[in-house]
């Protein structure tokens, strides 16, 4: 990336309407799932929970030799392990794999089949106990594994100079692309949130039910809110035209000095979640009291 064009996710990412750099992230590997989901969806839940598992293996291929170069290195690393691949397609346009497929196919296929337990004639005892011993496996896995430095992650902890950044190292895992560590330390905790809460119903769970029902609507819809949120701070900050293009940034609008404090970035994701409980409750009702085919994906 040495020349000054600038990278882009999705529009409503950079604002560039040009594409220079086309970002392949977690939108691109959901469709890939979703397609080789498809393929699968015939065979029993059994083999797609083993297939699902043995995706869960793939940090193996940190510790044996792969292909250094040429179309079979990139295709490694393209499906399985890039972290930043990069990619030129043509003099003014590029590709970058943030996400690849074989992790998140993983968690993709083991999550289709553990939604087999929120079935309505699934027991709710039953499925609580199953929910709570996976979480506690994923979570009792990441800390054996992650202290000992034995597999799961690409860059091992060490003890830090002081006790906090020792705890930041230890769980300082890879997300790009996910190591077992990051899956474990993320899906356990999940899944035992998920069999404490098994039946409570308050306000909360109420409101927070209401964004669990769009999932796909609010994370599309909150990209482009963020970016008119950008744009406006952008202005009111002081800076003008002449600052919405920075070189070698991956967004516009965003100069090297720009930003928010902490606490700024914590209104800042408290006010974008307030302003699209509205939406999100709408759409929610509309995919209720319709039944086009398109409405399932959101």
């Amino acid at each position: 990336m040495a020349d000054n064009s600038r990278i882009d996710y999705h529009f409503c990412y950079t604002l560039d309407p040009f594409y220079h750099i086309l970002i392949l992230q977690i939108i691109w590997v959901i469709g890939v799932g979703m397609v080789i989901l498809g393929l699968l969806i015939w065979l029993p839940l059994s083999v797609i929970a083993v297939v699902g598992l043995l995706f869960f293996g793939h940090d193996i291929l940190n510790i044996i030799k792969l292909p250094a170069e040429g179309t079979g290195s990139f295709l490694w690393k393209f499906f399985f392990t890039a972290v930043a691949l990069f990619r030129p397609l043509d003099k003014t346009h590029s590709l970058l794999v943030l996400y690849t497929v074989m992790p998140w196919l993983g968690v993709m296929l083991t999550g289709y089949v553990l939604g087999l337990v929120y079935r309505p004639t699934f027991d709710s005892a039953k499925r609580k106990k199953i929910l709570f011993t996976a979480g506690v496996i994923l979570v009792v896995l990441f800390v054996f594994l992650r202290a000992f430095n034995m597999y799961g992650d690409p860059a091992p902890w060490a003890f830090q100079r002081t006790t906090a950044l020792s705890v930041i190292s230890f769980f300082n895992v890879s997300k790009y692309p996910p190591s077992l560590m990051y899956l474990c330390m993320t899906v356990g905790p999940g899944l035992l949130l998920l069999s404490a809460v098994e039946k409570v119903d308050n306000q909360l769970t109420r409101v927070l039910v209401i964004y669990g029902k769009v999932p796909f609507f609010y994370y599309v819809l909150h990209f482009y809110l963020l970016r008119l949120l950008n744009v406006i701070l952008f202005f009111a900050q002081g800076y003008g035209t002449k600052s919405i293009v920075t070189p070698k940034s991956i967004m516009l609008f965003r100069p090297v000095e720009y930003g928010l404090n902490l606490f700024g970035v914590y209104v800042v994701w408290l006010l974008v979640i307030a302003l699209l409980y509205l939406p999100c409750r709408w759409f929610s009702r509309y995919k209720h009291t319709h039944q086009q085919w398109w409405l399932s994906y959101l």
